[in-house]
């Protein structure tokens, strides 16, 4: 019983992993930057000194490739938090 719960943990790390690292491809594209650049503790702004016609078109790719659609109101500040509103609206 305690397997199950361990690969139930590994497969939502892998999930969520594979959601980074589509996201992550993404802002490299976008914004034109290097991949070790962009890590879950990357602020868009201060770190990728992004503006909002550059979240704007991340934004349009990951509505795109995930199929979700992303609040303009929500607080995404780091990518992070983008990875995280990107994987409960999936789960939704």
């Amino acid at each position: 019983m305690g397997n199950t719960y361990y690969k139930y943990i590994n497969l939502e790390e892998y999930i969520m992993t594979t959601t980074f690292e589509k996201i992550q491809d993404i802002i490299v594209e976008q914004l034109d930057k290097e991949k070790d650049e962009v890590t879950l503790e990357t602020n868009f702004k201060s770190d990728l000194d992004a503006d909002s016609l550059d979240l704007f078109q991340v934004i349009n790719d990951i509505e795109d490739t995930f199929d979700v659609k992303i609040d303009t109101d929500e607080n995404i500040e780091t990518v992070s938090d983008l990875v995280a509103y990107v994987e409960e609206q999936l789960n939704n």
